[in-house]
């Protein structure tokens, strides 16, 4: 009979946490309130102490393994993806505001953030341009 050891629900429980951040990450694709990134790289660190080959996933995904790969190295976020993901937080959130006409409570708790969102996101520090020789 197989003994169910500590690293192996350890393993298990890191990974089932891994694979719900990517179900929330993206959730948040579509739902504004809720950040993709942050799910995204949660996962990633789920992953990286219990599953290599989900690991490399999503390290090797074509739409947000180039910024989790920078992520994961630097700590830090190239302009052009702060660009980027501030595009996609001003239209989602332009869009629910749009959609909420009427309800001026929930469009100012939208615009608050919104606001907040920006402010973390440009805070976080940026990859330095690459030099040409």
């Amino acid at each position: 009979m197989n003994k169910i050891t500590r690293a192996g629900v350890k393993n298990g429980v890191m990974i089932s946490c891994g694979w719900f951040f990517i179900a929330l990450g993206a959730i948040g694709v579509v739902l504004p309130i809720l950040p993709t990134t942050p799910f995204l790289i949660l996962a990633l660190g789920c992953f990286a102490k219990s599953s290599p080959r989900f690991h490399q996933m999503l390290l090797h995904n074509r739409w947000f393994g180039p910024a989790l790969k920078e992520w994961e190295a630097t700590h830090r976020m190239s302009r052009q993806t702060k660009k980027r993901s501030t595009l996609m937080i001003i239209a989602t959130f332009s869009i629910s505001i749009l959609i909420l006409s009427g309800r001026p409570y929930l469009q100012i708790m939208l615009i608050s953030c919104a606001t907040i969102l920006l402010f973390f996101l440009w805070r976080i520090k940026e990859t330095p341009p690459a030099r040409n020789p």
